[in-house]
């Protein structure tokens, strides 16, 4: 059954999207689940259980296995939900009549299924020929699920390390595999080798004779080097990705993944150019594993998605990349933070992204994880985190541990945002007897971390006034640079609306075009290691910095012919497009220049 809309939202934070597949998976639209926070989820699952007058029986931290559990206990529990939600709308029965007008109001103009259906409805008798119509022709939206691969830490049992599959990652995939969902696992941040391996243990990962999946695979990368080196992992199991899901490496929400300089125009225009040959080359190795397993081999090779998102506004940029491109779905994830409707987030954070500017977003150093983190000044999580700081008593209490993976000090690992870590690193640094200058900046780089795993989940706790006291109150929140041009609450009619070019005017007139946005992102991002680094005194520096910037106006010189050749496309806005690109690329030669002359290899 064809996809019914061509946008997906994306995971967001660990709590945004915890529930966003029980509002719009009827209503035909993908979303996505963070699996990192299985204590958010029993509370969730809990609450919903009471809503729905559904039976409810605690999973404790004290019985096996209780994380996966955990997991598998709310997915079953959002399929049910969401399967019941559909169907009562696929009978368009009074009662439920609203929610079917509901799905085909959220279609585009354009609509296919939304004529046919209205044809049918508007005829004598024709409500039950619409219902057999809506029986075969409407389709539920995924509910798929994330992991970041490299979110594993190792857990104990009265001090003794538990086997790997027993990790937080293995444990959520675990929870994933054992549910009843058919929809796709999205492996993010990276490739976690043994995780990987672990896969194979689910019958749901693999396909049948006609390459129908269970349970499909999504890849979220940067780059497709990264996928073709990932996918042949993948295939050699004998597991298929069917979703190669491109996000820019910094123009996104939350953690951000750089690439080497290459920009997101030139890296779809690679997969687009490759995507025949890298399913040939995957499905003759998935068919060689297969074989070798004696698991049945499909007959005809399999389905390959490519998807795209980070920093898309406008319908205009939607419907370029899909054609530009031929993308099977393009991800709309920071706007998606203003529609209720979808999303999870608290009255208070959501009205500091309404006002947010962008002098307000930034790319941080607060995540624990040591990736660059997006994210909003003045959210209540780095405030609680300074007041820690004022207080003599920096650091997080660190309740939840999801990504105590640092093992300087403790076998079982440390959370670098955690109390207990900072208090040892400053130890460590007061015995250095450093000038202030020096001290200043390394108590500030400890220090600046922020206990992200707790506060990216905080927002849906106090949005259903959840018990906090665990948690405290304080809500860590990443959105993309995107925000900044987004500054009303919307309906979750507006949003797709917006998205389909029904509706104008949404966006501050002042926004940059998404490819320009993201190359001046970059720009700011290597001007600025440039500036920290201060001298370059070896040739691998300077060959990472040379091609970084190389990388970068190659990006400018495909962007100009792009747009040259580009018709229907961008008309009015071509010139501050070529004004963009233009600057940009002043700064870039000027870098070229700096990097000659602070240079000093012996």
């Amino acid at each position: 059954m064809t996809k019914t809309h061509s946008f997906h939202i994306p995971v967001m934070g660990i709590g945004f999207t915890i529930d966003t597949p029980l509002k719009v998976s009827h209503l035909g639209i993908d979303s996505a689940i963070s699996l990192v926070d299985d204590i958010l989820i029993e509370k969730l699952r809990k609450m919903y259980c009471s809503m729905f007058q559904m039976p409810y029986e605690e999973i404790d931290a004290n019985q096996t296995d209780f994380r996966a559990k955990r997991i598998t206990s709310y997915l079953n529990l959002i399929h049910e939900v969401s399967e019941q939600k559909f169907n009562q709308l696929k009978a368009a029965n009074a009662s439920h009549i609203e929610d079917l007008k509901q799905y085909l109001n959220l279609l585009p103009g354009t609509s296919q299924l939304k004529e046919q259906v209205s044809a049918f409805i508007s005829k004598p008798f024709g409500l039950e020929k619409a219902k057999e119509f809506l029986s075969s022709h409407l389709r539920k939206g995924s509910i798929d699920v994330n992991i970041m691969t490299k979110v594993d830490k190792d857990n104990y049992k009265d001090k003794s390390k538990l086997p790997t599959e027993y990790n937080d990652a293995h444990s959520a995939l675990r929870g994933y595999a054992n549910s009843d969902l058919s929809s796709s696992l999205i492996l993010s941040a990276g490739m976690n080798p043994h995780l990987f391996s672990y896969l194979e243990n689910f019958k749901d990962f693999y396909p049948d004779a006609e390459g129908y999946i269970k349970k499909k695979i999504i890849l979220k990368v940067s780059d497709y080097r990264s996928a073709l080196i990932q996918g042949k992992i993948l295939a050699k199991k004998g597991l298929w990705v069917s979703e190669y899901r491109i996000e820019s490496g910094l123009n996104c929400g939350g953690h951000a993944f750089a690439t080497n300089g290459l920009l997101m125009g030139p890296i779809l225009n690679e997969f687009q150019t490759n995507k025949g040959s890298l399913a040939n080359e995957l499905f003759e190795l998935l068919s060689k594993a297969l074989s070798e397993k004696n698991l049945v081999v499909p007959q005809d090779i399999l389905d390959v998605k490519i998807t795209a998102q980070g920093g898309v506004g406008t319908n205009e940029e939607h419907e370029f990349l899909l054609d530009q491109y031929k993308l099977d779905s393009v991800g709309w994830g920071t706007p998606f933070l203003l529609v209720p409707e979808a999303t999870t987030v608290d009255d208070d954070t959501l009205n500091q992204m309404v006002q947010a500017k962008e002098k307000d977003l930034y790319l941080s150093d607060i995540s624990p994880l040591g990736v660059p983190f997006n994210s909003l000044k003045g959210n209540t999580k780095d405030l609680e985190k300074q007041r820690n700081i004022d207080k003599n008593r920096p650091g997080s209490a660190c309740p939840k541990k999801f990504v105590a993976l640092n093992k300087e000090f403790l076998e079982e690992g440390l959370c670098t945002a955690s109390r207990q870590y900072q208090h040892l690193k400053l130890k460590e640094l007061d015995a250095q007897n450093l000038d202030k200058e020096a001290y200043d900046k390394a108590f500030n780089k400890i220090t600046e971390k922020s206990c992200t795993c707790v506060g990216l989940g905080t927002s849906a706790l106090l949005k259903y006034n959840l018990d906090t006291k665990t948690e405290g109150k304080g809500v860590s929140v990443c959105p993309g640079p995107n925000m900044a041009y987004f500054s009303k609450i919307m309906s979750l009619k507006d949003m797709t609306s917006y998205i389909y070019g029904e509706l104008k005017n949404i966006v501050s007139p002042e926004r940059p075009n998404m490819f320009v946005k993201e190359l001046t992102i970059y720009v700011d991002y290597i001007t600025e290691k440039l500036n920290e680094v201060g001298t370059i005194s070896n040739n691998k520096d300077k060959r990472y910095f040379t091609s970084f910037v190389d990388n970068l106006k190659g990006g400018v010189q495909y962007y100009q012919d792009l747009f040259e050749n580009t018709k229907g496309y961008f008309e009015s806005s071509k010139t501050s497009i070529y004004s963009g690109l233009k600057t940009e690329l002043n700064r870039l030669n000027n870098l070229t220049i700096k990097i000659d002359n602070i240079t000093q290899i012996a």
